[in-house]
């Protein structure tokens, strides 16, 4: 048997969304998978920190880093560079271009395996790109096939493997039943009434505006809310979510829609929801709010582009086209049709299981790494 192979993921920490999602999943499974020891180096304390700590892996703090503050960088790359010689690890996973352009050069030259995590799709026209350019990886691991159709713009020769995102299944405390009373009777919805959810970012493209106007095509339809929850984390999505606060006013949605703002229970949303509808207008390399919603047991309303289209099909959802009036009426077809709410919710947890089983995430990512340390790092 192999001994276990050290690996280092490098991300920035700053925020929090997709990406720090999937580390702190990585994280919390990383037992399932014992030939893997997993480190995580952070440029920044936040919310990805204080998680990883929680699940017990301490993370290795680079140092605040700024691209127009060449010292910090300096400063950073340093200590990158004293962790690796310290560290025997077997690969390096650099988490975005961020960090690829950054810091793939120190894991180069230190001769380790150099791995680039593909989590957005690439134009090969922005600077940080161009950058990243110049350290051509060992391996990419892309987080959807629409991923990597964008990958030869920075890296046309790059070998890739495809690994849809792993996504834990939340434990699950007291009846369904019991939570969806405790909750609805918190957020002002009755037991009859049909709740359509969002979670995500508070960012324009993830599609809270066209939620919203398909709504207003459905003010005439009795018996549903909508809660649309995900906290401003900076100025601009500040005045985004006052803009769809003014909106909703406008259309008339009254109490009907509620803004829940940051949540740390999205499970427990989940799991007192019946639709969840989040109708991006821009292609989304992956999203794991569709698979928590799969295994909700929630039918997903989408529209066709991106990284859904590989997540959701006819056994658990409906592909819609980004206009209001295909996603009102298809909303309104879930909302008045309770055996069909069912039938999709049903088919849920077996496809969130079939793409994003943390257990089998880990096994192919170990075989993809150890096939680098079989082969050596690059020159």
């Amino acid at each position: 048997m192999s001994p276990p192979m050290r690996v280092l993921h490098i991300y920035s920490g700053n925020l929090y969304g997709g990406i720090e999602a999937f580390l702190h999943t990585v994280a919390r499974t990383r037992g399932l998978q014992p030939g893997l020891q997993h480190e995580f180096a952070l440029c920044f304390e936040g919310r990805l920190a204080r998680e990883l700590r929680e699940a017990g892996a301490e993370p290795h703090l680079l140092g605040a880093t700024r691209v127009g503050r060449p010292l910090s960088v300096w400063r950073a790359r340093s200590t990158l560079r004293a962790l690796l010689r310290r560290g025997g690890y077997g690969a390096v996973i650099c988490h975005a271009i961020w960090p690829q352009a950054l810091f793939g050069p120190v894991v180069r030259a230190e001769g380790v395996p150099l791995v680039f995590y593909q989590h957005d799709a690439l134009n090969g026209r922005h600077w940080l790109e161009r950058w990243a350019r110049v350290t051509e990886p060992d391996l990419v691991i892309t987080n959807s096939r629409y991923s990597v159709g964008t990958l030869a713009r920075v890296y046309p020769n790059a070998p890739w493997k495809l690994a849809y995102y792993p996504v834990l299944a939340p434990a699950q405390r007291g009846s369904r039943e019991e939570v969806r009373a405790r909750l609805r009777a918190e957020l002002g919805a009755s037991e009859q009434d049909v709740v359509i959810v969002q979670t995500s970012r508070m960012e324009a493209w993830k599609g809270q505006r066209l939620l919203l106007e398909g709504l207003g095509r459905l003010r005439q339809v009795p018996g549903w809310r909508a809660w649309v929850a995900g906290g401003a984390q900076r100025p601009e999505e500040e005045a985004y979510l006052e803009g769809l606060r003014a909106q909703a006013h406008g259309l008339g949605l009254g109490e009907r829609v509620r803004f829940l703002g940051q949540r740390s229970d999205v499970p427990r949303l989940l799991r007192a929801a019946d639709i969840h509808c989040q109708p991006n207008l821009g292609a989304e390399p992956f999203g794991i709010a569709f698979v928590e919603a799969l295994q909700a047991e929630l039918p997903v309303v989408t529209t066709a582009m991106g990284g859904p289209l590989e997540i959701v099909d006819a056994s658990c959802g409906v592909l819609v086209p980004p206009e209001p009036g295909a996603l009102a009426e298809s909303l309104r077809r879930l909302i008045e049709d309770p055996a069909l709410r069912a039938r999709l919710g049903q088919g849920g947890p077996a496809r969130a299981e079939a793409l994003s089983s943390p257990g089998a995430y880990l096994r192919d990512l170990e075989a993809a790494l150890r096939s680098l340390t079989d082969e050596g790092p690059r020159a």
